[in-house]
């Protein structure tokens, strides 16, 4: 039965999101989800043609002229900040696709099942973990397993937002961790594999290449294909920041689309902005 509060920006179930990743795949397309920090910025990356729209703090970071792991630190309730930016700025200007929460797992101050319940309640189709500990190694790492607010945690959250009907795409930089993420339920696994190049704010030098890039995407493709054949594999981040990037790790793994953060929503605006205020700077005075 046809979901009726579905579209003019209603939430989607989550096997009426799936079936629309799975026409746009079967159609030849490639699946494009991008982050979104503002309202404005949501509402073109949907005119641009996005899939779905994923909504975390480091959004607003990013466009408020900081490097996205901002988002990482303690600058602010990651939680409240998603569920603000979305509840004032973008659910309110999309139309048609469906907009997914970035939820901080680890946060030892939520009750997970109360805290997706609102997530639900406040329209969007789906959840992703970020702030994720997936990207913390080393000692740091370490520390934050030991002492509870470790991957696995997110992983519960995984599991839980399933059971709940929500639509799932959730980071990963592991094998280890996508096979986690597959055992627990989630439908779209994106291999992040570092923070993106370029622009003002972007890396330059703790990043891999783009062969490895490939190689990284789908080591974390297998480990997950181990589990379950039903995934949706997409990628992010570290040298795959153009659309010709993009393409060339389609075209030597087994991901059928990107997610642009970064890559869409500041290297756009950097660029754009700063060139058309040249050609203003450029107009006679006469």
């Amino acid at each position: 039965m046809p979901n009726p509060w579905t579209g003019k920006g209603n939430p989607y179930t989550r096997e009426e999101v799936i079936e629309r990743l799975q026409a746009t795949v079967s159609s030849g397309q490639s699946i494009i989800a991008a982050g979104a920090g503002t309202g404005i910025s949501a509402k073109f990356i949907e005119k641009g043609g996005a899939d779905f729209l994923i909504i975390y703090n480091s959004g607003r970071f990013r466009m408020a002229g900081h490097g996205s792991t901002a988002g990482m630190m303690s600058y602010g309730d990651a939680n409240a900040i998603a569920m603000e930016i979305g509840e004032y700025e973008v659910l309110p200007v999309v139309e048609e696709i469906p907009v997914l929460c970035g939820v901080h797992a680890t946060d030892p101050r939520r009750r997970m099942w109360h805290w997706l319940l609102k997530v639900k309640e406040m329209g969007f189709s789906g959840v992703n973990n970020f702030p994720t500990h997936t990207l913390v190694d080393g000692h740091f790492g370490k520390v934050l397993e030991e002492t509870g607010m470790g991957v696995e945690k997110e992983v519960e959250m995984v599991a839980l937002a399933r059971k709940m009907d929500l639509f799932t795409s959730v980071y990963v930089t592991t094998p280890e961790q996508s096979a986690a993420m597959a055992k627990a339920g989630a439908d779209s696994i994106i291999a992040h594999v570092g923070t993106t190049v370029g622009g003002s704010i972007g890396v330059t030098n703790a990043v891999c290449s783009i062969e490895d890039a490939a190689k990284r995407t789908q080591d974390i493709i297998d480990a997950a294909k181990n589990v379950r054949e039903d995934i949706i594999f997409l990628s992010h981040g570290g040298p795959i920041c153009t659309p010709e990037d993009a393409a060339y790790i389609n075209q030597h793994t087994d991901t059928v689309g990107f997610v642009g953060a970064s890559s869409i929503e500041r290297l756009g605006v950097e660029e754009s902005i700063m060139n058309l205020t040249k050609d203003f700077k450029l107009i006679p005075i006469e």
